[in-house]
C-alpha cells in the first residue's frame, strides 16, 4: 500500500485561526475560524481531497491530540486505536 499524505491541523497564533497544512510541502491547504469548524463531520475529508491522507490534529498548545485517516479504509491495521 502506498504511503499516506500527511497533514497537520494546528492553531496559527499569527492569524488567530486554525490551518490545515500539507506536511510534505509546508503549504496551507485551508484555514478555519475554529477547531470545531475544521473537525465537523466530513470537513477535513473534503479539504484534503479524494486522494485521502492522515491528519494530525493538534491542541492549541501545539501537542498532538489525535490522528485521523481519510478514507477510514486506508487506516494502517498495525496501529493501535
Amino acid at each position: 500500500m502506498e504511503n499516506l499524505v500527511r497533514f497537520s491541523l494546528s492553531h496559527s497564533g499569527k492569524n488567530e485561526d486554525w490551518e490545515l497544512r500539507n506536511d510534505s510541502t509546508g503549504r496551507v491547504v485551508k484555514r478555519f475560524d475554529t477547531k470545531e469548524e475544521a473537525t465537523a463531520g466530513g470537513v477535513l475529508a473534503e479539504a484534503i481531497g479524494k486522494g485521502g491522507g492522515s491528519v494530525r490534529i493538534h491542541k492549541e498548545n501545539g501537542r498532538i491530540q489525535e490522528e485521523r485517516t481519510f478514507p477510514r479504509s486506508r487506516d494502517p491495521r498495525k496501529s493501535p486505536g
